[in-house]
Parts: structure tokens; C-alpha cells; sequence
């Protein structure tokens, strides 16, 4: 019989989610964040960018290709301006942190549940065959020649 059911699932990942929220990662990412909103010439440059993107939705519309490419082309000089100051380098930098923390717990909980499963099952762990697929010789890695 299960001991758990999907709320009590959800009610530890809230838990987890809080820990998550109270490390060096996210706290980096949050002061990151800020100084971005504190820069002016973040703002501008970020500014002007919304500014050209409306401009070239419009060219597009009507067909105006040229002006399209001199308008994308500003956009990405904008962008490359944007790139190099140092707390958007930071803020970006932050963002990956977050992103990797975020994958190794996806992944560490989707192995360990694999791992859980196999193992129960009296399977082999090591070559992630269940002890069906073993019984049954459904194995992914026996050929049969």
C-alpha cells in the first residue's frame, strides 16, 4: 500500500521550494535583479530596445524590409551594448545559477525514483532493468544473435 499521496508530494515540494528559495543562488539572482532595476543605463538601453522591437513589428507588417534590417540591426548593437555591462553579466550569470540548481534537483529526483523503482522491483540498478524486464528477458540489453 502507498504511503503517500500526491498532496503530501506537493506539500514537500513547497518545502523544498522555500530551502530553494533561501540559497546563495537565488539570493545572488535577487541582488542581481535589483541593482538591473536601479541602473539607468540598463533602463535606457532596455527602453530604446522596446521602442525598436514596436518599430520593427511595424515594419514587418507593411513589408518595409529594408528599414526592418536597419532597425534589427540597431537592436542587436543594443543588445550587445547591454551584454557587456557588468551587472547584466552578473543577472545573467545569476540566471544560470538558478537554472543549473533547478536541473540537478529535477534530475536527482527523476534518478532516485528510477533507482526506487528498480530496486523495489528486485531489478538491477546499475543497467536500470526492472525484475520483470529481467524475469521476462525483456532486457534493452540482451541481443539475441
Amino acid at each position: 500500500m502507498a504511503k503517500y499521496n500526491k498532496d503530501d508530494i506537493i506539500q514537500r515540494a513547497r518545502e523544498i521550494a522555500l530551502m530553494i528559495a533561501d540559497t546563495e543562488e537565488v539570493d545572488f539572482f535577487k541582488r542581481a535583479e535589483a541593482q538591473i532595476h536601479d541602473n539607468e543605463r540598463v533602463k535606457t538601453i532596455i527602453s530604446s530596445i522596446k521602442g525598436l522591437q514596436k518599430q520593427a513589428v511595424n515594419f514587418q507588417h507593411y513589408g518595409k524590409t529594408e528599414a526592418l534590417k536597419k532597425t534589427e540591426d540597431k537592436i542587436a548593437s543594443l543588445e550587445q551594448q547591454l551584454d557587456e555591462i557588468p551587472v547584466v553579466q552578473e543577472f545573467k550569470q545569476s540566471q544560470i545559477e538558478v537554472n543549473d540548481l533547478l536541473q540537478l534537483i529535477a534530475t536527482t529526483i527523476s534518478n532516485t525514483v528510477t533507482d526506487e523503482v528498480v530496486a523495489s522491483t528486485g531489478g538491477d540498478v546499475l543497467r536500470g532493468e526492472t525484475g520483470a524486464a529481467i524475469k521476462n528477458g525483456d532486457s534493452c540489453h540482451t541481443h539475441n544473435h
